[in-house]
């Protein structure tokens, strides 16, 4: 539908429908990137053939490193028009000092919970009927991280993670822009192509990454694929 001039039909086991064309289409061709994410077997054989960008949540390296090549065995299975490109979804927490940005962790973890006994106490529930177990594979993974500790590697913050189960995009990176820079850098080392970031405080975060994070990650980034390119320092700065 995204590609096709002509009308055309379609009967499949979800969707069926006669002569359909559409006069409104991508402006990316042949057609918007798909993004799609899933640590469970079949999300991963799905993931592998049929989307344009991976999307992962932020494990231990060593634990991306795993999840990456398991995703890239079952990506030479099919035969691909580009390669698989593959994205990392983390919330960093920055502060001028890392005993700032521990700090800003700290409360952040304190308004978190008093949130979720409110919310507890609001509703009725009760610690024996609270959820147990997630069952999607994402979370479970996550929740494994978080039990090796409440920093993982460098400053991967796991307490949000336990806190809630897991449910979403819940690991953090703690400490100065520069410090969590460093970090995102050794997932794009491992092969992360694109980072999806948000904060714990949206707007006020979304200007603190503009302003102190995002430029030195893209610098950085520069820098070593210029280094790899054999170009020099001047030349990475024109690209």
């Amino acid at each position: 539908m995204w590609t096709s001039d002509t009308p055309f039909s379609h009967e499949g086991k979800y969707y069926r429908f006669e002569d359909n064309v559409s006069n409104v289409r991508p402006l990316q061709k042949p057609h918007i990137p798909v993004f799609f994410s899933g640590s469970s077997d079949a999300a991963v054989e799905v993931g592998a053939r049929t989307a344009d960008t991976y999307m992962l949540w932020a494990e231990s390296l060593a634990g991306t490193r795993e999840q990456l090549d398991r995703i890239r065995a079952a990506e030479a299975r099919f035969e691909r028009a580009n390669p698989l490109r593959f994205s990392l979804s983390v919330r960093p927490i920055i502060a001028p000092t890392e005993a700032e940005a521990w700090a800003k962790a700290e409360d952040i973890l304190g308004k978190a919970r008093a949130l979720q006994a409110k919310s507890a106490q609001a509703f009725g529930i009760g610690r024996r009927e609270r959820p147990g177990q997630p069952q999607n594979v994402g979370s479970i993974r996550l929740l494994e991280t978080a039990a090796k500790g409440r920093v993982v590697d460098k400053r991967l913050w796991t307490e949000i993670a336990q806190l809630t189960g897991a449910s979403g995009n819940s690991t953090a990176l703690v400490g100065t822009p520069e410090q969590v820079a460093e970090s995102l850098l050794d997932y794009y080392d491992l092969g992360i192509d694109t980072i999806l970031i948000r904060g714990f405080d949206p707007l006020r975060d979304a200007i603190a990454y503009g302003r102190e994070l995002i430029p030195l990650v893209r610098a950085e980034v520069a820098r070593r694929d210029a280094e790899a390119a054999g170009k020099s320092p001047l030349q990475a700065a024109r690209a």
